[in-house]
């Protein structure tokens, strides 16, 4: 009875918050919460009742009021904490996340300009526009420079750029830049020690100090001895094909990475998607719609300092922690980790949340390796609503706050149960594979 009451304080206080991808509506919570309200107010309306009845009624009312009073001691710490996330939630449903713009595959070519590409040479746009970029080159930039209102659309077609200090994309000033690839494969390489501009460490072969957008039909290759694409603001993704190879982070931005679909290859990098700003704990969340992400990483495969939000796709995740956030939240997909300390780590990254992991479906499988790891470790809170999760490890939960199973499928070391562990169970389990290449299996 605890636990159900419980759930629906969690279900209320949660529902609207978070929707990365489209608003989801709790109708059971909704129902369950009428149908208290119901109750109390007919006890209320008894004062026309014989004296038996009415005797029996405030009786009623009184042992509801004691299961209520024990239930609150149960549900309060829960329900600030819910509060805190929940206030200070900036997700949205993805009419605001993603333009009819971002979500366009190709294009509009009709009053394009082509550039080709030589050695040695910068390029710098300055005025709005779409640019299909063309050729091959070494220590060549594209630089964009223009005011704040223009929009900027990078057509790679087939694309070959190789440089050793300066990024091969150089975002300076814009409203918004598109990198968009035609149906061809492109190449971007930094095979130096990356240099600085005066103002700004240039760690990255795609280097944006404004929002940034990856699409196309194509393939873009990233090769970098530091950062492989980052953003002083917001990097989305919504289509087409990403490799990358790199000594730092994959895919990193200030703001929040929000993925719409694509598929996503990284391999031995540091972290694989971060998202952080190191003057604000209150950004840097990740939100994933669909797609498909093969990631090694030697650190952490998705890392955000507020929240993590997957709604579906197909992940393949190796690494020392594979999701690390404050708050994470898995409503559909298909997850694989291989972690060798913490599979899911809901932690403290963020004042401005509460740690907390949420599984209301999907399936994920996690594989521990050996020694004292956690498939799921959490600072304070789980709640497990729907989904299938199986853990294979020493230790397959560890929280320090409130953990709640209302519904779905818990494996540990291949027994179904239908509680949320706190202590190292046994079991045997693997350890994770070394990285074999491009994110895949071998």
């Amino acid at each position: 009875m605890r636990k159900k009451v419980s759930m629906v304080l969690v279900s209320l206080m949660i529902m609207g918050s978070l929707a990365a991808c489209g608003s989801k509506e709790n109708s059971s919570s909704a129902v369950n919460k009428s149908a208290t309200l119901g109750n109390d107010t007919e006890i209320n309306l008894s004062e026309k009742s014989a004296d038996t009845e009415n005797e029996k009624r405030v009786n009623k009312k009184q042992e509801s009021e004691k299961q209520n009073s024990e239930t609150e001691e149960q549900g309060t710490e829960i329900e600030k904490s819910e509060k805190q996330n929940r206030e200070n939630s900036t997700t949205s449903g993805a009419e605001e996340l993603f333009t009819d713009r971002d979500l366009t595959m190709e294009a509009d070519l009709s009053n394009a300009e082509t550039i080709e590409l030589s050695d040695g040479k910068d390029v710098t746009i300055d005025k709005e526009g779409v640019y299909v970029i063309k050729g091959t080159a070494k220590n060549s930039s594209l630089v964009i420079d223009a005011d704040k209102e223009s929009k900027v659309q990078l057509v790679l077609d087939g694309v070959n750029i190789s440089n050793e200090t300066v990024p091969c994309i150089y975002v300076k000033k814009a409203d918004k830049v598109f990198v968009t690839t035609t149906n061809s494969e492109n190449n971007l390489e930094v095979s130096g020690t990356f240099t600085n501009d005066g103002e700004n460490d240039l760690d990255a072969v795609i280097f944006s100090k404004e929002d940034i957008v990856i699409n196309g039909l194509g393939t873009v290759n990233i090769k970098s001895t530091d950062n492989a694409v980052s953003s002083k603001d917001t990097l989305k993704i919504t289509g087409g094909t990403i490799n990358i190879d790199c000594d730092g982070n994959a895919l990193r931005a200030h703001d929040s990475i929000d993925v719409y679909d694509g598929k996503i290859n990284i391999a031995n990098c540091n972290d694989g998607l971060h998202a952080e700003d190191s003057d604000d704990d209150s950004l840097g969340s990740i939100n994933i719609c669909n797609g498909e992400f093969n990631i090694v990483a030697n650190d952490d495969a998705i890392h955000a300092t507020t929240i993590i939000k997957i709604e579906g796709g197909t992940f393949d995740l190796v690494g020392r922690e594979c999701m690390e956030g404050t708050y994470i939240e898995i409503d559909d997909g298909n997850i694989k980790i291989e972690a060798s300390d913490d599979g899911i780590n809901a932690a403290a990254k963020s004042d401005k949340y509460t740690p907390t992991f949420i599984l209301n479906g999907g399936n994920v499988t996690i594989e521990m390796g050996q020694g004292d790891t956690d498939g799921v470790d959490s600072n304070r809170n789980i709640y497990i609503n729907g989904g299938v999760i199986s853990i294979n490890g020493q230790s397959t939960f560890d929280y320090d706050g409130e953990a709640v199973y209302s519904g779905g499928t818990i494996i540990e070391n291949g027994q179904e149960t239908n509680e949320i562990s706190n202590q190292f169970m046994g079991g045997g389990h693997g350890g994770m594979r070394e990285p074999d290449g491009m994110g895949g299996r071998p």
